[in-house]
């Protein structure tokens, strides 16, 4: 059988919020025994609480399905270049996310992390639905 585009994602979050809407999307859409994401942070600032509490957060949910996450943290200025960084540094076969509000239409005119990963990324990008969808 072949590799899942969904076997080992890159899973970036912003929050805790983040955390819990982006693994329920997930966990719809995978089978937690055959899943190993990498959870990524990353830090444009000094506030490494709040990523810290949303790796924390999606890995607590994941246990509880008892789906394996490893967790990173990373620093970079240019939030969409550290994320593809961490996808080629760890091998990610997509980088996965749910919409954090706002218009996806608009985004995609005026720019933002997500239209920026959709261009840039050479592995592909997969935005789930969420309940708001």
């Amino acid at each position: 059988m072949a590799d899942s585009l969904l076997d080992r994602p890159l899973v970036p979050l912003a929050d805790e919020a983040d955390a819990e809407s982006t693994y329920s999307a997930l966990i719809e859409q995978v089978d937690p025994a055959s899943t190993h994401p990498v959870v990524i942070h990353v830090q444009a600032d000094t506030d490494s609480h709040r990523g810290s509490a949303a790796l924390d957060r999606f890995e607590s949910l994941a246990a509880v399905d008892g789906m394996a996450v490893e967790t990173k943290t990373y620093s970079g200025e240019d939030i969409t270049d550290t994320i593809l960084d961490a996808a080629t540094e760890t091998g990610a076969s997509a980088i996965v996310f749910c919409s954090r509000g706002g218009s996806g239409w608009f985004d995609l005119l005026v720019g933002g992390v997500r239209s920026s990963l959709m261009v840039k990324s050479r592995r592909p990008v997969v935005m789930l639905p969420t309940d708001a969808d």
